[in-house]
């Protein structure tokens, strides 16, 4: 009896094979960007949810005490030395250490020692090497600080907009200096002390939802020249020296005559600035540390609404306290999200400001007392 034979068994042939692999490159190809653009969704509202504590904080803060917090305490001595390795470590506490129990922190704000200051030897282990994720975005792809590698912050305090229009606008001030230079005083900035002192909520005149609380910053890099000028958005934020002076008296601080073209000149000084630009510091300390600042270098905790969002920062040549950051520099608001910056208001909302918004609306949002008029369609 004759059986039929099987039939036989056919498989790919290699140009099939090629086609499916071509096929489901193409379907990787297509599907990463959407999946990297929903894990960048996720951080950036991660971003958002954190910026949201903090303003609840502040305004808890607020409630207690009737007052925002400083943007840093006062000195323990008429000249504080100029490092945290000095004795005694008198970097005053910041913003960050006065609201921390107000952020679910209170057993580090009871181990906080304000007799001290930030660097100093009582707050150091328990306070200062703390990492607290309340301070960190998730889209910061940086891990390790450039002082102490646990205390570096992403949100930065607004101290307001260009200081030659008029200094210390926003809601995070030091407090009113002592002329004489008493012990326990803050006595480092002379200059636009109208502005200065203990702020509560009647002294935002332009409207609690008009005025910037928090913003980001990136994380600097110890030691790197890591961003170049014109490096495009979401470049790291560094100082470049410039030869503008921003008052016309030579007085860095003072109102002085013309005050907005003069900051406007100075934005475009920044801007304008050639690749070959050197950084005036290699040392990169923005976002150094939440708990503490220098005066001299708001880079630490702080930012003022000068150059649009994503741009450089720039240090004027009379630069008060010396780069980087400096009261009367561009010290810029930046982060990895793409097209812009997460903003906290003072009336606690949290909005995603473009960083091609115009420079005459990011610093009427910076202040909180220039009396400009803004809509709510213009950010």
């Amino acid at each position: 009896m004759r059986t039929q034979p099987l039939a036989g068994r056919r498989g790919f042939t290699l140009i099939e094979l090629l086609v499916v692999i071509a096929i489901i490159a193409v379907l990787i190809a297509l599907l990463l960007p959407a999946v990297q653009a929903a894990r960048e969704a996720a951080r950036r509202a991660q971003c958002t949810n954190n910026l949201k504590q903090l303003g609840l904080g502040i305004h808890n803060y607020h409630q207690a005490n009737n007052a925002f917090p400083p943007l840093w305490g006062n000195f323990g001595s008429p000249s504080p030395p100029s490092g945290p390795s000095a004795p005694g470590g008198e970097w005053p506490l910041g913003w960050g250490t006065a609201i921390l129990m107000f952020i679910e922190q209170v057993p580090l704000y009871n181990s906080s020692n304000y007799s001290g200051g930030a660097f100093n030897v009582m707050n150091q282990a328990t306070v200062s090497a703390q990492k607290i994720s309340a301070f960190v975005c998730p889209s910061e792809n940086v891990k390790v600080g450039p002082w102490i590698a646990t205390t570096w912050t992403n949100y930065h305090a607004n101290f307001g907009g260009p200081e030659c229009i008029s200094p210390w606008t926003g809601p995070f001030v030091p407090f009113l200096g002592d002329p004489a230079g008493t012990p326990g005083t803050n006595n480092v900035y002379p200059y636009g002390v109208g502005n200065l002192g203990a702020i509560d909520m009647s002294a935002v005149t332009d409207g609690t939802s008009n005025t910037a609380l928090f913003s980001e910053a990136l994380m600097g890099l110890n030691g790197h020249l890591n961003v170049p000028p014109g490096g495009g958005t979401n470049a790291r934020r560094v100082s470049y020296q410039t030869s503008f002076t921003t008052d016309v008296n030579g007085n860095p601080g003072s109102i002085g005559t013309g005050g907005y073209a003069m900051a406007m000149s100075f934005l475009q000084t920044c801007k304008a600035l050639p690749g070959t630009t050197t950084p005036t510091n290699p040392t990169q300390w923005s976002g150094a540390c939440w708990n503490g600042s220098h005066a001299g270098t708001l880079h630490f905790n702080a930012y003022n609404h000068w150059n649009t969002p994503n741009g450089l920062s720039c240090v004027a040549a009379n630069s008060w306290g010396g780069p980087p950051g400096g009261f009367n520099d561009i010290i810029t608001a930046n982060s990895a999200h793409p097209g812009g910056v997460n903003v906290c208001f003072i009336d606690g909302s949290v909005h995603f400001v473009k960083e091609n918004i115009a420079p005459n609306i990011w610093w009427a949002i910076g202040s909180r007392n220039q009396g400009e008029v803004i809509g709510s369609d213009s950010y």
